[in-house]
């Protein structure tokens, strides 16, 4: 059993992006991490780490706070999992802790399924 959880936003948020430019499935085979800030200070309100595109369109933005990453999606997410650690607001995918980045990045694949 995992003892240790991570839930540095800032860390969380480069898990996300090292999960969405490693997966080549489906429609994140297209998925690429662009204007990516390396020096990122996670704020309370959620500070812009990168954008997020598919086929060089924008489909989603990323912020950290510091205890969450934000996958911020251009439309409403699809098939949204429920977990105690990924919680969505709209258009807002927030995961809670690294344990969450792959729950994040299936709901980002499902929705550009759609």
């Amino acid at each position: 059993m995992v003892k240790d959880r991570i839930a540095d936003g800032r860390r969380i948020g480069q898990l996300l992006a090292s999960e969405l430019t490693g997966l080549q499935r489906g429609p994140l085979s297209d998925v690429s991490v662009v204007d990516a800030d390396r020096d990122v200070e996670p704020t309370p309100d959620g500070a812009f780490a990168y954008r997020v595109t598919a086929d060089d369109t924008e489909v989603a933005v990323v912020e950290v706070t510091p205890e969450t990453a934000r996958l911020i999606l251009e439309q409403e997410p699809a098939g949204v999992p429920e977990r105690d650690d990924l919680s969505v607001d709209g258009t807002t995918v927030v995961a809670h802790s690294g344990a969450a980045v792959k729950a994040a990045v299936d709901v980002l694949e499902q929705t550009l399924s759609e």
